[in-house]
């Protein structure tokens, strides 16, 4: 019996433990819209980046927008099919149907990789002058992509995963691709790590 409340121990602390560690938060502790507080202020640009749940990333970072927290969106990401428009391309028009100016848009489509959707927007935040950003992606893919971008950028990154997606949420335990997406973001950090991240 205390070998099975053991197993079952470990099993809870690693489920919240991956939940909490894969999914930082910096605007947690905020309120719905941008205030004086250092933290919880507006930044220079609101950067998210495409893959899993594309569409929940993008109306996370729209309702950003709508709140104040950024006078630019910038969407990253190369094309999914080569043979039609970049999923950068695909996010600025569901900002612009969703009543987003087209001026307040900016796109990165070549980026294939979180490396690399890092690298490409650096030039874009030199270029306007941005020195903060918040960056929005998936839950399980947040830790990484903070990562990549403070490693890669000179900009000050505050993260803010979507909360619950079609890939991802606080149940992510019970599904054999939570799973997968869990221990396959983990692995992908210890890389980046020990030199060899993508």
């Amino acid at each position: 019996m205390k070998t099975l409340g053991a197993i079952v121990l470990a099993f809870v602390i690693i489920v919240i433990g991956l939940s909490v560690y894969l999914a930082p938060d910096d605007l947690a502790k905020c309120s719905e819209r941008p205030s004086s507080e250092a933290a919880c202020g507006v930044a220079g640009a609101i950067v998210a980046v495409s893959g899993g749940d594309t569409d929940a990333r993008t109306h996370e970072a729209i309702t950003l927008y709508e709140n104040g927290w950024a006078p630019l969106l910038i969407f990253s990401g190369a094309a999914q099919d080569k043979s039609g428009p970049s999923n950068a391309a695909a996010m600025r028009l569901r900002a612009l149907e969703a009543g987003v100016p087209n001026d307040a848009i900016i796109i990165e489509e070549y980026g294939e990789t979180t490396k690399e959707n890092a690298v490409n927007t650096q030039n874009i935040f030199t270029e306007k002058g941005i020195s903060s950003v918040i960056l929005v992606t998936s839950g399980y893919h947040q830790r990484r992509a903070g990562l990549e971008f403070k490693a890669r950028t000179d900009v000050t990154v505050r993260n803010h995963p979507v909360a619950s997606d079609g890939q991802w949420s606080w149940w992510w335990w019970l599904t054999p691709i939570g799973w997968f997406l869990a221990v396959g973001e983990f692995i992908k950090i210890v890389a980046f790590f020990i030199g060899g991240s993508r």
